[in-house]
């Protein structure tokens, strides 16, 4: 019972340190930074380049997509790592043939993820251009992007209509 409670002395001992060393040091740092406010203090400040632009801009999915895919890839890959160190175990128990084939099995599916993120683009970092008209590219703002979407509305409207098969329809062409 001693042993039991000297182990959870212990946890409670690191508890309170790492609590003590993190608000600590917060408190160490509040008492030591400047408290004044300029103009240059109160700037946008990012990774040390002056900001170019509006921020409200639409970014690409595939940024998104990417990292995504590397995440669940990097991940399942990791998942690997133990298979491989304990495999010499299950081939000395007569398991070898089923380790080989669950091995196996992953890492088809794996491969079949992987094709089918390729297949599907996903793995483009620059997509292709978008078949919105001639000499059209993608909106780089929310306010270009409402004014593209206007544009073409537009255009649509004004195109002959047109039936499922793509012919002109009777009333069109006269």
């Amino acid at each position: 019972m001693d042993h039991l409670l000297f182990n959870f002395g212990l946890v409670a001992v690191f508890l309170i340190v790492g609590f003590a060393f993190v608000y600590g040091a917060l408190l160490f740092g509040s008492l030591l930074r400047p408290r004044l406010y300029g103009r240059d203090k109160m700037r946008i400040y990012e990774c040390g380049e002056p900001t170019i632009g509006s921020s409200w801009i639409r970014y690409n999915i595939r940024f998104y997509m990417v990292a995504l895919v590397f995440l669940i890839f990097d991940v399942e890959i990791a998942f690997l790592f133990p298979v491989a160190s304990v495999i010499t175990w299950f081939r000395d128990a007569g398991l070898g043939l089923l380790a080989y084939a669950e091995i196996v099995t992953f890492v088809v599916i794996l491969l079949i993820g992987f094709a089918y993120a390729w297949r599907y683009g996903n793995l483009d970092w620059i997509s292709p251009e978008p078949a919105t008209g001639k000499g059209v590219k993608p909106p780089t703002s929310l306010l270009v992007a409402g004014r593209a979407e206007l544009a073409l509305a537009a255009q649509r409207s004004t195109a002959a209509p047109r039936t499922a098969g793509g012919e002109e329809t009777a009333s069109s062409a006269e």
